[in-house]
Formats: structure tokens, C-alpha cells, sequence
């Protein structure tokens, strides 16, 4: 007997209060086809996915080829080949190119990776199909380059996860001879299925039923249980005219203690005692005009009945056994320590390789669909929660009244007269005055680096001006970039001017033959003249401060929706379990996936980029590859958090209701369309962690200000920030294994 290489030994897994598989414990033959049947729902595919390391056990142990499920899975994805009983492969690329992608996961180099090709195209005779896309095969044909696929890499137990479902007799017939033929090469086989005629196919047998495995042996050997053929019974076959008149008799006689159509003939248990006179009698015939025939049990009887005695011991409370037929199984100790560790020819041959009425069925789809509602949390949260967040935010978040500008001022004059121009700026509280420079470099820096949206210059003649009756001039420089608080901030300090300057003249009218302030030439004039200049965006385009601000949004958007779609789209299809079956590592199929949608950001940049400045005439006023190199930045954060949503998300649906999450406050708390300097404090720390903020900022100051990399360090650390902290958490979720 050969050395066992799967070894299992109360394995158990739980989904909650659901219990999938219940203390199962088989072991597995090297060269063997082993076939764990049982009804859908019985256990068999998780544990199949346990025994391939893509679901964590609730309890037990379980080794294949001589590695721990639970410490070593990726080393056992390296050594086995699986196929899921859903075609998993890629449906858009050709059976040459998904055959290669599988290959390469493997670690083969190009030329094995040639011949390894050729072997599996002439073992699964799909040498004329080779440029066929995968998703015009039909069924049968997807299972023939499914099991292609598992075997690019020569693994030494292949499992196949009901590897027939949903194909032709034909074809399963085929794939059965390929499977025999494996076997022959020394490959161990471990299928589910829950067809009988399968079962018979196998060189042991374990039957599964209510997460609980009921008998472990030969085919054979499991017919000649006494359970499925009791003690004065027989099995007999009944030729019978009619046979489902017949049939629907036989079950009302009480010495007929199961009966059931096979093709035209009656297959029935019956007692000893139940003689074939009395038979034809219960049939309204004769002996001599009903052949009847003994006949041993198939497997179908063999499972039908374990499952009938599983059923009577649940519903009495008894728990359910497990028989085993040691013939099945080797048990030495001799075979048990030569499974505890992979032989040596093992690892280096893996080390080299690698109809009514319209309104008709109302209340029942009414019913259906405020199931599906109540079942799906996704839904209620936006429901209840998004409206309650949209409300909030153009509640309190979003005030198109713009006040508290942001301003600096460089006070060359210093004295009393300066602070109250100073102080009545700020009282006119559409100013804010946030901090004085005392440099012209650092006047220029407040104004580029977008700190200030105003900035105050007062001479030093200030004083000295107003108090010899002349015109005293004040430079304030605004922001135009953003025309909403340009034209207010614009506004603000001519009114102000001409408010001084005013009350300046009042308070010199007690003296008629003296003008309150002469200018330059000697003409009557204001007081005070404030002198507004509008900067970067001087004519008050919208479209200046407004495209830079769209191009974070729409790079966001894409990129957002790209990453997160793709990964949950072959979470639907199955594909990314059929990944997390191979020893593609998790930052390997991070970056993979990730790093091609970073090239796709990049040219949508330029692009809009492009369409920016010849289409809405914006020049980019600053260094175009350090913006390049920021929005590559961004690109990650915004890929990051795609993949942060693909972990949260199951479906496409659900994956868009987060995205729309993401993207609301994005889009109305991130400065692109309302200041955020008017919002509450809290939706204003809010904003913080929103990297499309930061973008926005970099994207402005270096398009309409000429800002440089020190302007824009508060921006670059924040951004920096929110893409450390997204990756991290996405990576983190990101698990390489089923939940």
C-alpha cells in the first residue's frame, strides 16, 4: 500500500452558526482516485478549498503531501493543481494565453513553460484551439482547458471540484479517460461529485452528507455493508410492462421496503419472504409473464440508504457515525512517517519548476425583493445613512457666502494708523488675518504656496501720508485663482478703502479750506487708496480655478473604479480563487493588479492635461515633472483605495455603492467646488483625511501659482499620509485566502 498524502483528521469549518464540515477525517492514497461524494451543500467543496489553503479551518488538522494546512498552504498551492467546479479561467483571452498566464505563476521559465504547453494541448487534444478565446469554448471543452491549466505545472495531486457539472455525457466520458490517464502517471485525484456513475470510477469512496462523512472504503466493499442489504432482504431487478404503474403499487406492499425506476426496469429491497407469485399478484399479473432477476447494489443504493439511516439518526437526536473500511485506508505507522514530510524527488522536481394578469405574482416578487433589502447591509446603509450625509453636508458643510479669507499682511509702517487698517480688515470678517511676514520672500511664498488668499502691503510712508494730508497707497494682492473668493475678497477691501476714506474726510470737513488728501499731483483724492491686484488668474476665469480642481476628480474616478471593479469582477467570476489557489504571492497579485492601472492613471493624466491647457486655454504655470511625479502619488492612493473598496465590496454593486461613498464627500469637501475654509470645524478636520484635498492643492498651486516643492510641502506630507495609511489597511485586508 502506498504512503497516504493527504492526511485529514477532525477537520471542521464553521460560517457562523452554520456548520459546513463537522470532524471529518479520511486519508488519501498516493496515485489514487478518490471521490468524496455527497449532495450539493454537503461539504465537499470546502473541504476542498481547506485542503488547498484558501480557507482557514475552524479545527483539525489536515496535511497534504506532507505539508500543514495551516503553516505551509503556499507551499502546498505550489505542489497541487486545482479545478473549481465553476469555469474560473479567463474568458477574454485564448486558451494559448491563459495557459501561459498559469504557467508563469508557476515560476516556468519560457522554455519549459513551451513544452509543458505542448504536453497539456496534446493530453487535453486542444492543439486546433489554441487561438480560441476561452469564452467561446463550450462546456466541455472550458473543462479541457481548465484541467490544461491545473497541470501546466506537473502538480502531484490534482483536485477537481465537481469537474463534470453542467457537461454533455460525451464529454464527461472524455474527461474521465483523461483523468484515468493521470492516474496511470502517478498523480493523486481527488474529486467531488454527486454523480453515482462517477463514484464507480473511483478507487476509494467517501460520501459526505449533512457536513458529516458517513463511510470511507472501496466501491466494492461499500456495496457489501449490511446496512445496504440487511439480513433477510434481497435486491432484486423487476422487467415490468408498465413500469411506473408498477412502481406506484410496489411502494404500498409491505414487504417492498424501497423501490425506484432504473431506466425500464424496477429496482427494489425487498424481504425474502416476498415471493415472486405474490409480486406479479401486487403487479396484476402472472410469474411466468414478470422476469425478475437478483441483483447486487450500486452505489446509488449505497448512498440513498446511508442517507435515509443519516436522516432517521438526526431527527432521533443520535449522533452520526463514520464507517470505515480499513482496506481503504493504510494506517501503518511505516506510512504515516513517510507522508510527514514531502520526499525528496518532490522537492526537487518543484524546486526546478515552479400567464394571467399583468399584476400577477405581485406580493411574491414584492416579498423577494424586501428580502433581498433586508439581507443586503450595503443597501440599508444607503438607504438611511447616504441621505442623512447628503443632508449634513449641504446643510452645514457647504456655504457659498464666502468669509474668513484667508490673509497676510507685510507692515513695513508698524505704527498706529497701519494696525487700524489692519484691524479694520479683519473686522470686515470677510478677512481673516492668519499670520505677518516681515520679508518680501516670505510675503511672495504665503501667496504661491496658497496659505493666504489675500495678501496686505503697507509702505512705510503709511502714516507720514495721511497725516501731510496726502494719498496713502496700500497694495493688496489677491488670489484669483479661486474667482469666487477673488471677486469677494476684491470687493471687500474697495469698500473698506472707500469707508476710510470717508470717514477720514468727515473728520477733516470742520476745516473748509483744506482737501482731505491730495494725491501725487496735487488733485483732491481719497484718503486712503487701496489698490487691489488680482493675481495668477486676473480676469476671473472659472474655468482656471475650476479644470485644474476636475482633473484630481476625474483621476480619482477612474482610477477609484478601474482598480475596485477589476478585483471584484473575478471575485464574482471565481478567478481570483482560482489565483489564490497558485503560490502567486499576495504582493504579487497586489502589484499586478495594481501597476497596470498606475500606467492607465498616468495617460489619463496627460490627457486631461492636454485637454486642459488647448482646449480651456490653462496654462501650467509651474514645473510640469514635479506635478508629474505628485500625481503619480495620487495615482497610488487612489489605486489603494480601489483595492481597499475590493475587499469590502462582494458584488459590482456593492463595490459601486462604496465607490459613490467615496466619491460624495470627495467631490463636495475637498475644495473643488465650495471653500472649505467656510465649513464647521468638525466637517473641516473632516477634510483632512480626504486625499483628493491635497491633490487639489498641489494641482492649483503648481497650474495657476507657480508653486514649487516647498510651497506645496503641507500638501505633500498629507497626501503621503493618506496613501501610507490606505495602502497599509488595504494590503492588510487584502488576504490571499476565502472569508
Amino acid at each position: 500500500m502506498s504512503e497516504p498524502v493527504i492526511r485529514v483528521e477532525g477537520l471542521s469549518r464553521s460560517f457562523g452558526d452554520l456548520v459546513a464540515v463537522d470532524d471529518v477525517s479520511f486519508e488519501v492514497r498516493r496515485g489514487a482516485i478518490f471521490g468524496l461524494l455527497g449532495p450539493n451543500g454537503s461539504g465537499k467543496s470546502t473541504i476542498i478549498r481547506m485542503l488547498c489553503g484558501v480557507l482557514e479551518p475552524s479545527s483539525g488538522d489536515a496535511s497534504v503531501l506532507g505539508y500543514d494546512v495551516h503553516k505551509d498552504p503556499e507551499e502546498i498551492k505550489r505542489r497541487i493543481g486545482y479545478m473549481s467546479q465553476k469555469f474560473s479561467l479567463y474568458s477574454d483571452l485564448s486558451v494559448r494565453e491563459n495557459l501561459d498566464f498559469y504557467g508563469r505563476i508557476y515560476g516556468l521559465t519560457d522554455e519549459r513553460l513551451a513544452e509543458r504547453r505542448q504536453a497539456v494541448l496534446e493530453l487535453t487534444n486542444m492543439n486546433d484551439r489554441i487561438d480560441q478565446l476561452g469564452g467561446n469554448l463550450s462546456g466541455g471543452w472550458k473543462q479541457r482547458l481548465a484541467l490544461a491549466c491545473a497541470l501546466i505545472h506537473e502538480p502531484d495531486v490534482l483536485f477537481l471540484d465537481e469537474p463534470t457539472a453542467g457537461i454533455d455525457p460525451v464529454a464527461r466520458r472524455q474527461l474521465w479517460d483523461l483523468l484515468f490517464e493521470l492516474a496511470a502517471q502517478g498523480v493523486t485525484l481527488f474529486v467531488t461529485t454527486h454523480y453515482m456513475d462517477e463514484a464507480e470510477r473511483c478507487t476509494d469512496v467517501g460520501y459526505i452528507f449533512m457536513s458529516k462523512l458517513l463511510v470511507l472504503g472501496r466501491g466494492e466493499e461499500l456495496k457489501q455493508l449490511p446496512d445496504v442489504t440487511p439480513e433477510g432482504t434481497k435486491r432484486i431487478e423487476i422487467d415490468a410492462h408498465n413500469p411506473s404503474t408498477g412502481l406506484t403499487k410496489l411502494i404500498h406492499v409491505r414487504q417492498v421496503r424501497d423501490a425506484t425506476l432504473f431506466g425500464e426496469m424496477i429496482h427494489a429491497l425487498v424481504d425474502d419472504s416476498y415471493t415472486h407469485e405474490q409480486l406479479a399478484a401486487d403487479l396484476g399479473t402472472t410469474a411466468d409473464k414478470l422476469p425478475i432477476r437478483e441483483i447486487a447494489p450500486t452505489l446509488e443504493d449505497v448512498f440513498v440508504t446511508l442517507t435515509k439511516n443519516a436522516e432517521e439518526r438526526h431527527n432521533s437526536g443520535e449522533p452520526a457515525k463514520t464507517v470505515r473500511l480499513e482496506s481503504a485506508i493504510d494506517n501503518s505507522e511505516e506510512n504515516v512517517e513517510e507522508a510527514s514530510a514531502p520526499s525528496p524527488a518532490l522537492r526537487q522536481k518543484h524546486e526546478s519548476t515552479l400567464t394571467g394578469r399583468s399584476t400577477d405574482g405581485l406580493l411574491a416578487v414584492f416579498v423577494k425583493e424586501m428580502s433581498h433589502i433586508r439581507r443586503q447591509p450595503s443597501t440599508l446603509f444607503f438607504m438611511f445613512v447616504v441621505p442623512v450625509m447628503q443632508v449634513l453636508i449641504f446643510g452645514y458643510a457647504i456655504d457659498i457666502q464666502i468669509e474668513n479669507i484667508p490673509m497676510v499682511v507685510y507692515d513695513l509702517d508698524g505704527r498706529q494708523d497701519s494696525q487700524r487698517l489692519i484691524d479694520s480688515l479683519v473686522n470686515t470678517r470677510k478677512l481673516k488675518l492668519i499670520g505677518k511676514v516681515y520679508d518680501e520672500e516670505s510675503f511672495q511664498r504665503s501667496l504661491t504656496s496658497g496659505r493666504a488668499k489675500v495678501g496686505v502691503l503697507i509702505p512705510p510712508n503709511y502714516s507720514d501720508s495721511l497725516a501731510q494730508g496726502r494719498q496713502a497707497q496700500v497694495q493688496v494682492l489677491i488670489d484669483g485663482s479661486d474667482s469666487q473668493v477673488a471677486t469677494t475678497a476684491q470687493n471687500a477691501v474697495a469698500l473698506l478703502g472707500l469707508n476710510l476714506s470717508i470717514g477720514r474726510a468727515k473728520s477733516a470737513a470742520t476745516d473748509a479750506q483744506r482737501a482731505p488728501a491730495r494725491d501725487q499731483w496735487g488733485e483732491l483724492a481719497l484718503p486712503i487708496d487701496v489698490r487691489p491686484r488680482l493675481l495668477y488668474n486676473p480676469d476671473l476665469e472659472s474655468a482656471r480655478f475650476f479644470v485644474p480642481g476636475l482633473v484630481g476628480i476625474i483621476l480619482q474616478l477612474v482610477t477609484l473604479f478601474l482598480t475596485a471593479f477589476a478585483i471584484v469582477r473575478e471575485r464574482e467570476l471565481g478567478t481570483l480563487e482560482q489565483l489564490f489557489v497558485t503560490p502567486v504571492g499576495r504582493a504579487g497579485l497586489v502589484l499586478g493588479k495594481l501597476v497596470p492601472y498606475s500606467i492607465i492613471g498616468m495617460v489619463e493624466m496627460l490627457l486631461v492635461l492636454t485637454v486642459m491647457v488647448y482646449v480651456f486655454g490653462v496654462p501650467i504655470r509651474g514645473n510640469l515633472m514635479l506635478l508629474i511625479v505628485l500625481s503619480a502619488l495620487f495615482i497610488v492612493c487612489s489605486l489603494g483605495l480601489g483595492l481597499l473598496v475590493s475587499t469590502l465590496a462582494k458584488t459590482q454593486v456593492a463595490a459601486l455603492q462604496f465607490a459613490f461613498l467615496i466619491m460624495l464627500p470627495s467631490v463636495l469637501l475637498s475644495g473643488f467646488m465650495f471653500p472649505r475654509s467656510e465649513m464647521p470645524l468638525p466637517i473641516y478636520l473632516v477634510t483632512f483625511a480626504i486625499p483628493v484635498t491635497y491633490f487639489i492643492e498641489i494641482l492649483r498651486g503648481i497650474v495657476l501659482r507657480d508653486a514649487d516643492f516647498i510651497d506645496l510641502v503641507p500638501s505633500i506630507v498629507g497626501l503621503s499620509i493618506c496613501c501610507l495609511v490606505i495602502l497599509t489597511a488595504s494590503i492588510a485586508r487584502f488576504r490571499k485566502q476565502l472569508d
